[in-house]
């Protein structure tokens, strides 16, 4: 399962069914070029074999406030019952907007979607905060519980 902030979900996507990792796929991709801001682009797979799977995360950001080169920091994880990881595009409000910093934060996940979606909707900041996709993976039977909320809806 591939999650992204934006369009380099294909540029992942096709990179994998050409064999490439998602590092490698990422290697044409940099920030977004919306100065000043230059946001970062955040992506993370999933890995689903058998009944266990892994994820890894990237963020490709901006190497200084004139976009003159991108820096790239990927991260691996084994899955750990309740516990995940958050990886997110800004740390708080500003002009420009800081980017994030840091490697992703370390979060609980209980075993209920809609306090989880409640969880992390409350705790974006309000300014920023546009949308919203959570998914839940039973990985015994596969079943896929879906949360989405969006603030314009």
């Amino acid at each position: 399962m591939i999650v992204t902030n934006g369009d380099q979900t294909d540029t992942i996507y096709e990179g994998l069914k050409a064999g490439k990792c998602m590092k490698c796929s990422l290697k044409s991709r940099a920030f977004e070029p919306d100065f000043p801001n230059l946001t970062p682009r955040i992506s993370g797979v999933l890995k689903f074999e058998g009944n266990d799977f892994s994820y890894e995360m990237s963020i490709l950001k901006s190497a200084d406030e004139k976009g003159t080169s991108c820096n790239r920091y990927y991260f691996e994880y084994d899955a750990l019952p309740g516990l995940g990881h958050f990886l997110h595009t800004y740390v708080t409000d500003g002009n420009p907007i800081p980017t994030f910093q840091g490697e992703p934060e370390r979060v609980a996940i209980p075993n209920d979607i809609d306090e989880f979606t409640n969880d992390i909707w409350t705790g974006l900041n309000e300014n920023n905060k546009i949308s919203l996709y959570v998914r839940y993976v039973d990985l015994t039977t596969k079943e896929v519980t879906t949360r989405l909320i969006n603030k314009n809806k």
